[in-house]
């Protein structure tokens, strides 16, 4: 299960049964915003904590980035691990259809890539999945550890994204 906290900014419409943040107490939008910033920022003990007592794991921003996927893009990979044990997801897609390790290749962030992978991460999920990835922002060194098969690895961006050479 998964729960999504409106906005970490405002927002004022109701989409899929979620509160508007205009209807929840600033309290709760802090707490918020607090929690998030947490997982940026590597706030491992707390973020424990606070899981452990039920924030769900999987809690999405206004942008669907779980707290997994803000960890992985600023590189904490200690803050992966603590939420992956706490049931969080490391498939989970944001609403661009990104994964968290796709975030972790594009940022460059090698203890989170080989984090993700050692836990389970599928390479493929998402779009651009981990593989295009790695091969668009040219990290080819991850191509391997990512279990690339040779069809992949000969790709060509144009393949990856499914755009004809000629255009879109």
């Amino acid at each position: 299960m998964s729960t999504t906290v409106p906005s970490e900014q405002t927002s004022s419409t109701q989409t899929n049964g979620t509160h508007s943040a205009s209807s929840l107490p600033q309290e709760t939008l802090d707490f918020a915003g607090k929690v998030f910033n947490l997982a940026r920022e590597g706030g491992d003990e707390l973020l424990s904590a606070y899981v452990g007592a039920g924030l769900p794991p999987n809690l999405m921003n206004e942008k669907g980035n779980t707290l997994l996927m803000l960890a992985a893009y600023n590189g904490h990979a200690s803050t992966v691990r603590i939420l992956f044990s706490k049931g969080a997801d490391l498939n989970r897609l944001n609403d661009n259809g990104q994964s968290p390790l796709a975030g972790a290749i594009f940022k460059n962030e090698e203890e989170v890539v080989r984090t993700l992978v050692e836990l389970g991460a599928d390479p493929r999920a998402g779009t651009p999945n981990a593989i295009d990835t790695a091969k668009v922002f040219k990290r080819t060194e991850w191509l391997d550890l990512l279990g690339t098969t040779e069809e992949e690895r000969n790709a060509t961006p144009h393949e990856v994204f499914g755009i004809s050479p000629g255009g879109a």
